[in-house]
């Protein structure tokens, strides 16, 4: 019996379902991550999230987002706490342009064990495919939806 596939959405992925979707790009990458969280429902899939998820989700002044992204979060099998080990990896991603907080998802990602993480945002993709010995392989919505559907 194989380990089930862990996956990590970042905050911009988990709410992409939730964005004006008038671009056809917006529209498949809300699409990949509803079938995504089909699959979390389904329990085909883990979701893993982590305090720094949990935060960002509670600072958002948009009810709807909030209640939205609690939702998600509420079906994750495993919470990471981030804990000083985890900053400390955290702050190794920082020098190739990441920023802080995306770092720490990184971080927290990689520290559960996910065998995918998945954002929207195209800068820190391409910023964290870059680098070097990563433990969890960096995806986009359509990659991610592609990868556990297979």
């Amino acid at each position: 019996m194989h380990n089930m596939t862990k996956i990590y959405l970042d905050t911009c992925s988990i709410q992409r379902p939730l964005d004006t979707l008038s671009q056809t790009r917006l529209r498949l990458e809300a699409e990949a991550i509803l079938g995504v969280l089909t699959q979390v429902k389904a329990g085909n899939v883990e979701l893993i999230s982590s305090t720094v998820l949990e935060l960002e989700t509670q600072r958002n002044p948009l009810v709807i987002r909030r209640e939205h992204g609690e939702q998600i979060l509420a079906q994750a099998t495993s919470i990471v706490i981030v804990d000083e080990q985890i900053e400390e990896r955290a702050r190794y991603f920082v020098p190739v342009g990441i920023k802080i907080m995306d770092a720490l998802h990184l971080a927290a990602a990689e520290a559960a064990g996910a065998d995918y993480f998945c954002t929207c945002d195209d800068r820190f993709l391409r910023r964290a495919k870059a680098v070097a010995g990563l433990q969890t392989r960096v995806v986009s919505p359509l990659e991610l939806i592609e990868a556990i559907e297979e």
